[in-house]
């Protein structure tokens, strides 16, 4: 949970690192710590990538791409900043009040890991068989420890059922296929976005038999409520962000 998302999602990994490294320059490592050491709190621009990332997760149908490396990040930096307000002088307004910052940036976190973890237990299926049809070389959606559980989420039930129920039926019946019986992510639900980048040419399909396809240009700045399959693209590009 430490310097929070940095990449705006069509930013790079280096800039990530960067972020991070600044950010721990902020504070003193060793000696003394004195709070007129502790930084201004202001939003930076890996604070505001981090709650951009744990919106899209938060609003968007399906499992987006995992941003480990940023999570860890970010964890070590609050360990980092927590470490240095221990040492800070007690009593002072300015200690309580950057520890409330850390609990704010600890919160979202903690939520973004959240919702990640119940679109795995409702799509498990699902998300492991796009996982396993990955090509080599495109990034998984899943970080380390999430396929892990997933894997393990995934071999639970199908015991939880053989268990309970599928052992006690004909032996015809006792093959069950969760991809069929577990719902899909809807893509075709509507969402709010707000435009980061100026996007033309956007395909929009017919909500009715009686419509037509038609092309809109985002323009940079704007709202819209729009179906998440036309924009999902975006989403994973940064080129808009759910709210």
């Amino acid at each position: 949970m430490d310097s929070v998302f940095t990449k705006h999602y069509s930013g790079t990994t280096a800039r990530v690192h960067l972020c991070c490294c600044s950010a721990k320059s902020r504070y003193p490592a060793e000696g003394e710590h004195k709070m007129d050491t502790l930084p201004v709190l202001s939003m930076s621009a890996v604070e505001l990538a981090n709650i951009q990332a744990w919106l899209n997760e938060k609003f968007a149908p399906e499992l987006l791409e995992s941003k480990s490396e940023i999570v860890e990040c970010v964890m070590e930096q609050l360990d980092h900043m927590e470490s240095n307000l221990k040492r800070a002088k007690h009593g002072d307004l300015k200690v309580s009040i950057h520890r409330m910052e850390i609990e704010r940036i600890r919160y979202v976190l903690s939520s973004y890991l959240r919702c990640r973890l119940v679109k795995i237990e409702k799509f498990f299926p699902h998300i492991l068989e796009k996982e396993k049809s990955r090509a080599e070389g495109e990034p998984s959606i899943l970080s380390p420890e999430e396929f892990a559980f997933a894997k393990e989420y995934m071999a639970n039930t199908e015991t939880y059922l053989k268990n309970v129920a599928l052992k006690h039926m004909p032996p015809n019946l006792q093959k069950v296929d969760l991809l069929r019986l577990v719902p899909k992510p809807n893509l075709d639900s509507f969402v709010f976005l707000r435009v980061q980048e100026r996007q033309e040419n956007i395909l929009v399909e017919p909500e009715t038999d009686e419509q037509r396809e038609y092309v809109i240009d985002l323009e940079e700045g704007s709202q819209h409520l729009i179906r998440y399959k036309t924009i999902a693209p975006l989403v994973a590009s940064g080129a808009v962000q759910l709210i």
